[in-house]
């Protein structure tokens, strides 16, 4: 499933650069690619600690 999202979001995400080389591009494609972007990149980032809380667990 996971596999399935990679490749769903890199999709959208192709797609709305290629609508920016139109002459008149449209910009819901845009905006969801934009979202698409976002919400990946939360993903990934929920997965990633924080270093600033490992910081404040070794000073105290």
């Amino acid at each position: 499933m996971k596999t399935i999202y990679i490749i769903l979001i890199f999709a959208l995400m192709g797609w709305a650069f290629y609508e920016q080389t139109k002459p008149e591009p449209n910009i819901f494609i845009q905006v969801i690619g934009v979202l698409v972007f976002f919400f990946g990149m939360m993903k990934l980032m929920s997965k990633v600690s924080s270093n600033s809380k490992d910081k404040e667990d070794d000073n105290v």
